[in-house]
């Protein structure tokens, strides 16, 4: 079994038993094309693993991307973890949808990349970043103007809504519909800090763009019906 270390200022760090990585920009360069018998095979030439734990925060204080201490309950980290939260709940949600065979599991893989670049951004406060951090954490719109696109095109294959929706309609379309709600809750993290000025403006619109979970869940549920 690989054990991956995903580590660094953000606090982006753990062991996985199965472990996907969706994005190459997070990889490190000595963990492609390497089989599990390599890694936990004794060798002199193998890399020493990083502990897991660092004791860094055990006085309840983490570090920013820019190098700043502050509280782990700074508002920062309450946006940072939850949409760590976010993700974490679009992997399960994903798991699900794959076993159903619906056709949106890419869409959601992307939206987790996306909130990796999410993360670095909140990640970067501005009070305290560099023009180097700001460069390497912007937040493009990109993102927004596709997600807006995958809406337009869910709204077209689904009837138009008439009533509030009771989060349910079997176990996939449950799962987005929770997603759908921890990505308000992310949001609603994430605005202080952009009326602040502390993190980009695009990254509220983003997360605002989450009513796309609900259009998912919309549909997961009329396939079910259909089936």
């Amino acid at each position: 079994m690989a054990v991956w270390v995903v580590g660094g200022r953000l606090g982006l760090r753990g062991c996985f038993g199965t472990y996907r990585l969706l994005c190459s920009r997070f990889q490190s360069r000595d963990s492609q094309n390497v089989e599990d018998e390599d890694r936990i095979q004794p060798s002199s030439k193998t890399p020493k693993i990083p502990k897991i734990y660092t004791k860094t925060g055990d006085k309840g204080f983490s570090s920013t991307f820019t190098g700043e201490r502050r509280p782990k309950d700074d508002q920062v980290f309450e946006a940072l973890g939850t949409t760590d939260e976010l993700s974490s709940a679009i992997g399960f949600a994903m798991e699900l949808i794959t076993e159903k065979g619906h056709t949106f599991a890419e869409e959601l893989q992307k939206v987790q990349c996306t909130l990796q670049d999410v993360g670095s951004a909140l990640a970067t406060p501005r009070s305290s970043a560099r023009e180097a951090h700001l460069k390497r954490t912007a937040f493009e719109a990109g993102p927004i103007l596709q997600l807006e696109q995958w809406i337009d095109n869910y709204s077209r294959q689904l009837p138009p809504l008439t009533a509030f929706i009771l989060p349910s309609g079997g176990k996939s379309s449950s799962a987005l519909h929770f997603c759908r709600a921890v990505c308000r809750r992310a949001e609603r993290r994430v605005v202080p800090l952009v009326q602040m000025g502390e993190t980009d403006a695009n990254v509220a619109k983003f997360l605002n763009s989450s009513q796309i979970r609900g259009h998912e869940g919309r549909k997961s549920r009329k396939n079910i019906q259909e089936k």
